[in-house]
């Protein structure tokens, strides 16, 4: 979500997967960059597919999402409404940033509706690589899940998880990012697998279009293969992808602060997906420190 005439890089944080990732690497050497880059706008705030620009330093976001879910091979009257928010603190600098995310999901299907805290994740991610003038970023991040969800509800999974997701960043001239995701999530002692680990997989990947610096149209892609205890004991691997155009409008305020709102439209393209949904999402990006005063 940054824009780069406060600072110079941050972080955070679907069309055919194979597509992008042969425009990325097709791309070869980013063309000069002049100041003014569309690109240059809005930084840091992709819906589903994280983007590898870490918070610089004195800066903090809040993010909040929502997510409204249809199921239709679940129940007729199957519907989900997710929350998170997160928030990213730099450490001491934009090399290492720390963030939580706290979920909060309602759930209607079967005759029942049932509300609570999903898992909290702490987070912790690494600029490993940042260029100002091509935009390209790589920073993995490493997460503790913490078993804070109501296993009864579906909710949580009763243990300590840990997941590792490896983002990729790149603008495309001065008027395209694409992006790029590859994670895993380990559970051990899973509730809903009987004591035994669960292991999740997921890809990502997005293209961005800055049609102005405040005004940016996107398409996202995300596939998990979800590991899934099934009757009689056996667990498998469900793998579930999801299409999701959408867009994202900034407004950008006296001392640096930015508000970026956005808009999407999921779609599920596999059966373990749900139909179809609405996303949500709200940042603020502001400085907490003081300026300072001249003598």
């Amino acid at each position: 979500m940054k824009n780069l005439e406060r600072s110079a890089g941050k972080g955070r944080g679907h069309a055919g997967a194979a597509l992008l990732v042969a425009g990325v690497l097709g791309f070869g050497a980013a063309s000069a960059i002049a100041e003014g880059r569309n690109v240059d706008g809005i930084l840091d705030n992709s819906f589903l597919v994280e983007e590898a620009y870490n918070q610089e330093a004195g800066v903090v976001q809040h993010i909040f999402t929502a997510l409204y879910g249809v199921d239709r091979e679940a129940g007729a009257d199957s519907v989900s409404l997710a929350f998170a928010f997160t928030q990213e603190w730099p450490l001491f600098s934009q090399t290492h940033q720390l963030s939580y995310t706290v979920p909060y999901n309602f759930v209607r299907g079967g005759g029942q509706s049932d509300d609570g805290v999903g898992d909290v994740l702490l987070n912790y991610r690494y600029q490993a690589w940042f260029d100002e003038r091509t935009l390209r970023a790589f920073a993995p991040r490493f997460s503790l899940i913490l078993p804070t969800g109501d296993k009864r509800l579906g909710f949580g999974e009763d243990t300590l998880g840990y997941q590792i997701n490896l983002p990729f960043s790149t603008a495309l001239g001065d008027k395209a990012f694409a992006h790029l995701n590859a994670g895993a999530t380990l559970l051990p002692d899973a509730a809903s697998a009987v004591g035994r680990d669960l292991w999740h997989f997921n890809l990502g990947a997005s293209a961005i279009y800055a049609a102005t610096r405040d005004l940016h149209f996107l398409v996202e892609w995300v596939g998990g293969w979800n590991q899934t205890p099934q009757p009689g004991g056996n667990l498998r691997h469900e793998f579930s992808a999801v299409i999701s155009p959408g867009l994202r409008k900034a407004f950008n305020f006296d001392g640096g602060a930015q508000v970026v709102v956005g808009v999407a439209v999921p779609v599920g393209l596999t059966g373990d997906a749900p139909d179809y949904g609405v996303f949500l999402y709200l940042s603020i990006e502001h400085s907490f420190r003081r300026s300072q005063q001249k003598p």
